[in-house]
């Protein structure tokens, strides 16, 4: 009769170092690699079936038969050990996380609106009062709206006053400004009367500090139609400003420049931590700017489709942000957007 097997030592070997192992794991992670180890592809028992084609024929069934027995005795070796770890497991657990029912209950966390969405809802039903309606106009905008249809073709010094961000796609550009909005609803509204504001992001290449972001909330305002003339524009504008900060404050306009607006000017209103008198908020002019406006350049009326000898309107445009900071006297424009809960949770 030829030697027995080597393999069929090898199993013996094999069963009694997995058994001794095995009585030792207390984990599922450990218990996962042990029967990779004994029972997995690579393992002294699989590597016995796979080698009864190449034993003598007198041993193959017994090789057969004791890598079965031994692969059910491992079997049911790590199905008992299974169970023990996972009792131990829901014990542990059971123990460690049970929960007192005498404990007072948790309050939960209630989230709120975003200081900037209470604001511009503000301005909204201000203006809505007003019989203004709101406008809603695209982030992406061409090259022409933002610019060229504003009275700001290419290479006009003008186009200096924004840092534009420009895309890959020629001729596409994130919307510096709101005032784009104003081709499209006129083009959409005309001949008929208008007065609409229009709010939005807006974005700008600009060094981020503490009075500047790379991204800010606009509302423009616009109101076109017959014989509207500068003085409109001041009560309109006027009447907003104070019902937004619930007082009777004095403002200012100040002569300024727009591409899309002749004449053009800024609005101060008097600053309201040291009541116009100067001080490092205001720095030193008791005045602080709140909004740009003018009446709409007939260029732009004709770009919209009206006719600038029948027609004529006003336009401003308001950051909510900068109105945010003084109405709470918040002195970072960049805590509005920094996600930091103990900010927002003031509102």
């Amino acid at each position: 009769m030829s030697e027995k097997p080597i393999i069929l030592a090898e199993l013996e070997i094999a069963q009694q170092k997995a058994l001794a192992l095995l009585a030792e794991i207390q984990d599922e992670e450990p218990l996962q690699a042990w029967k990779r180890e004994y029972l997995g592809k690579s393992s002294t028992v699989m590597s016995a079936f796979s080698s009864i084609g190449q034993q003598s024929k007198e041993f193959r069934p017994l090789v057969g038969q004791v890598a079965n027995q031994v692969k059910q005795a491992l079997e049911a070796a790590l199905e008992e050990r299974a169970r023990i770890v996972t009792e131990a497991a829901l014990t542990r657990k059971i123990t460690d996380e049970r929960v007192d029912v005498t404990l007072p209950g948790r309050q939960p966390i209630t989230g709120g609106l975003h200081p900037q969405t209470l604001v511009l809802r503000r301005i909204f039903s201000i203006f809505a009062e007003m019989g203004f309606q709101v406008y809603r106009s695209r982030d992406v905008e061409s090259d022409e709206h933002n610019f060229e249809l504003l009275n700001i073709p290419a290479h006009h010094p003008a186009r200096d006053m924004w840092d534009t961000f420009h895309i890959d796609q020629p001729g596409v550009v994130l919307r510096t400004h709101t005032s784009p909005g104003q081709i499209r609803v006129m083009r959409e509204q005309a001949p008929n009367p208008i007065r609409a504001i229009l709010p939005g992001m807006c974005y700008r290449y600009e060094q981020i500090s503490s009075r500047s972001e790379i991204q800010f909330n606009q509302v423009e305002v616009l109101a076109v139609g017959k014989n509207i003339t500068f003085g409109d524009m001041k009560g309109t504008l006027n009447g907003f400003v104070r019902r937004l900060f619930n007082a009777d404050v004095r403002t200012r306009l100040r002569p300024s420049y727009f591409p899309f607006t002749e004449p053009s000017a800024e609005m101060d209103v008097e600053c309201f931590v040291c009541a116009g008198k100067g001080c490092s908020v205001c720095k030193g002019s008791g005045w602080l700017e709140i909004m740009g406006c003018g009446i709409v350049h007939p260029a732009v009326l004709k770009n919209g489709g009206y006719d600038p000898e029948v027609y004529s309107g006003f336009a401003a445009g308001m950051g909510p942000e900068r109105i945010s900071m003084l109405l709470h006297k918040i002195e970072d424009i960049r805590y509005f957007w920094g996600n930091d809960a103990r900010f927002l949770e003031q509102f």
